[in-house]
This record gives structure tokens, C-alpha cells and sequence, in this order.
């Protein structure tokens, strides 16, 4: 064979069986040194684009390149390999673009000596879909005895959280020598309900506590309740997608549910808001059928809810879930009643009708929110506040309305108006964050 011929069909072969074809005469060696072919190989196997080391440091040619990353990552499957790294590379993107402050919390990978270290310490191996994580990034800055820079760092969480009254969650990616040490206190804390089972701390929040395991039997991903005393805890991923010892393309919960996060990130389902003077990224989802949208008179409502499974809730039979819910009022253009413009309107009270699968349990009316009574004028800044409900049994529903009075509440301009809140669910999500 000859020229283009020889060139595809090394090229269809693929990188381990073009280096076992250099070996078999100088013709062949000089055709698979062709650089094209190992930008391919690193383009198709590895997602590279540059020659580069695993570190990111320039190689002198795509065929070193792939010898570098093969050595690295050789014990493990390409395709893996691969979906990690396009994992990392694009959070960290995001994170750089949106949110930089997180960006800069992010630490160097762990090597493999590092991973089977911790493993030996804790008894047991690791799903590989986590190895991989931990290889390519090293989770974020684990919280030290400074309280200047753990506040600092303290809303950085690049999986986020909500905030609704005095209960405030941050959640945080955990370095592999916070997980080794956290595991160990989880398991000392909790000997009845974990002792024999391979679970590691994975995730876990700042202010209020809310904790992420992953069962590196299995590979299921998991969060505790206010239970969590007596091992109760719920699946964050669903099962039938976690697949732990597949020889190809392996997923275990975790990888899932850091790519759903990412996806959730991209799309602008969730977004980074202020809080305290800091940006951190909120959980109550920003687009449908999540959040939902309504205009009234000019004033526009959005809503939506957030399962909240660490929140304390009484024990028995009569036990509900905590969902949290984030109102935003706003007037995008102008407020409008009768054909009459007004500058501006006042909230002056609320009602809530509140289902559990379509069943009312709850119906209640009252003055301002959270004891405010926002005045809105067009092209301000929404006006958002959080508050939260338990919930019998999910799905349920949560809908209502404001009263607003045209101009101020002191000094009113015209009469009461009701602005509409379109229902918004709350429920258990497959994906729970």
C-alpha cells in the first residue's frame, strides 16, 4: 500500500495498533510518524487540540503528546478519560467567565500515588469515573482554621445553594485529603448507620450542614437528610444511568451529577446572584418548567422551588419534606391599570394556596413578605425574596397572589390591583443538588 491508502487505513486502525505497526519496517515507521495522524489520534482519543502535557505544557509534536498522556492515563479507559478532561476544561471555562472568584478555588490534580494513598487509609478503592475527577482537578480549597479566608471562600461552592430565613447552605466540592478525613469523622460520628459500608464524603456545605456521599461499591450517589443519624439519606442520580464497572465508557454517580450541574450551568437554568456583598450560584431554577412566569398590569412574577432534603423536620408518621421557594417581582416596562400609567406600585399583601398532589393543605393570606413591602418602578432590579413550606407528600404545587397599590402604600394613586403567581412545582427531583 501507498500514500493516501496506507494513510487511512493507519488512521481507521487507530493509536495503539499504529505504534505497533512502527515496528514492523522503516516504511512503516516513517508513515505513522506522519504528524496529521497523531493530531487525529489526539483529537478523537484525548480531545486535544494543542500538543500539550496533561499539566497543560507545551510537547513538541501530537505523537510525544499522546505518548505523554498514555503514560499518565493509560490504566484507564480513553474514552473516559476524555469525557473528564471536557468535563473540567468546561466548568473551569464557566467558572471563569461567570464566576471567577470560584474559578480561583480550584486546585491542581491529585497523582495516582496520591489516590491509591487515601484509598489505602480508607480501606477501599474508589469508583474510576472518581479517580479520573481527581485526577484532572483536585475539587476545591479545603476550609482551614483562618476564619478571614474560610469566609471569604465560604459562598464559593461551585455546587451553590439557597438561602431562605436563618437557613443558609453553600455546598463545596471536597479535596481528596478532605474526603479521607471527613469519611473517617463521619464514620466515627455515625458507627451504626455507616460502619461497613464504603461510603465517602464527597460534597459538603458551609453555614448549615448538608452532606454528599458516594457509594464506591455501587457508584450511587447520595444525600443525607436531618436523618442522617440513623443512615437516612436519598439518591441524588437516578440509578439506571450509573454504570461502575463498565468496561468502555464506566459512570459512577458523581461524575453524573457534576454533569448535570455543569449542563444546568450552561443552559442559564441556575445563575450566580449576590448575596451578602459575594456571588455565589443559587439553586432556584431561573427557566421552565421549573420557574414560572407571569405579567399582570405590567408586573411580572417569577417563581420557583428547590427540595431542601437537610432541613430538620419532626419524626413519625406525619413527616413532610422542606421545599424553599424564591419569589422575583419586577416591572420590565410599565404599569398599566385601565389605561392609566403609574410610576410606580407597592406591594401591600400576598395569598398562597398551596397543593400536595392536587389536594389544598394549605391556604393562607397575609401583609408584605417577610415582612417588607417592596415599592417596584419600571427598570429596576428584580425585587427577590426567599421563603419555604413543608410539603406532606410530593408532587405538589405552590400559586397565588400579591396585592399591589399604584403609587405607594402612604400615598396611594388609584385602587388595588392583584398581580397573578403563576403555579410552580415542588417535588423531589431526579437530580437533587
Amino acid at each position: 500500500m501507498e500514500g493516501l491508502v496506507l494513510d487511512t487505513v493507519i488512521s481507521k486502525a487507530g493509536a495503539r495498533p499504529a505504534a505497533a505497526l512502527a515496528c514492523a519496517s522503516t516504511r512503516l515507521r516513517a508513515a505513522v510518524a506522519d504528524e496529521s495522524l497523531w493530531r487525529r489520534f489526539c483529537a478523537e482519543d484525548l480531545g486535544l487540540d494543542a500538543p500539550i502535557d496533561p499539566d497543560g505544557r507545551p510537547l513538541p509534536s501530537f505523537q510525544v503528546a499522546y505518548k505523554v498522556w498514555l503514560e499518565s492515563f493509560g490504566m484507564y479507559p480513553l474514552p473516559l478519560v476524555k469525557r473528564v478532561k471536557e468535563f473540567w476544561n468546561s466548568m473551569k471555562s464557566w467558572l471563569s467567565e461567570n464566576f471567577p472568584e470560584a474559578a480561583q478555588t480550584l486546585c491542581k490534580g491529585v497523582s495516582e500515588a496520591q489516590l491509591k494513598s487515601a484509598e489505602d487509609d480508607l480501606g477501599f478503592k474508589f469508583p474510576m469515573p472518581t479517580k479520573l475527577l481527581y485526577r484532572f482537578c483536585n475539587a476545591q480549597l479545603p476550609f482551614s482554621e483562618d476564619d478571614d479566608t474560610n469566609r471569604r471562600i465560604s459562598t464559593h461552592g461551585i455546587i451553590g445553594g439557597y438561602e431562605f430565613y436563618d437557613h443558609l447552605v453553600n455546598v463545596h466540592l471536597s479535596p481528596l485529603e478532605q474526603i479521607v478525613q471527613e469519611t473517617k469523622e463521619f464514620y466515627h460520628e455515625f458507627p451504626d448507620a455507616f460502619n461497613g459500608r464504603k461510603l465517602i464524603v464527597v460534597a459538603t456545605s458551609w453555614f448549615r450542614p448538608k452532606t454528599f456521599l458516594l457509594n464506591c461499591s455501587n457508584g450511587e450517589l447520595y444525600v443525607g437528610t436531618n436523618n442522617i443519624l440513623i443512615g437516612e439519606m436519598l439518591p441524588c442520580v437516578p440509578r439506571a444511568l450509573i454504570k461502575p464497572t463498565d468496561n468502555d465508557l464506566p459512570q459512577d454517580g458523581l461524575l453524573l451529577w457534576l454533569e448535570e450541574h455543569l449542563r444546568r450551568l450552561q443552559n442559564g437554568m441556575i445563575k450566580t446572584r449576590m448575596l451578602m456583598r459575594s456571588r455565589y450560584i443559587s439553586l432556584y431554577p431561573e427557566g421552565p418548567p421549573s420557574c414560572t412566569s407571569a405579567v399582570t398590569n405590567g408586573v411580572k412574577v417569577r417563581a420557583s422551588g428547590v427540595f431542601v432534603p437537610e432541613y430538620p423536620q419532626s419524626p413519625g408518621p406525619q413527616r413532610s419534606f422542606m421545599y424553599t421557594y424564591s419569589i422575583r417581582m419586577s416591572v420590565p416596562e410599565a404599569i398599566m391599570l385601565g389605561g392609566v400609567y403609574y410610576s410606580s406600585c407597592q406591594l401591600h399583601s400576598r395569598h398562597w394556596t398551596i397543593r400536595s398532589r392536587d389536594i389544598v393543605v394549605s391556604d393562607v393570606s397575609g401583609e408584605g413578605v417577610i415582612g417588607q413591602y417592596p415599592v417596584l418602578s419600571p427598570g429596576q432590579d428584580e425585587f427577590v425574596y426567599e421563603s419555604c413550606t413543608p410539603l406532606p407528600k410530593a408532587p405538589g404545587s405552590v400559586e397565588g397572589s400579591f396585592s399591589f397599590v399604584p403609587g405607594k402604600l402612604s400615598r396611594p394613586e388609584g385602587k388595588p390591583f392583584e398581580v397573578m403567581v403563576a403555579p410552580f412545582p415542588l417535588e423531589v427531583p431526579e437530580y437533587i443538588f
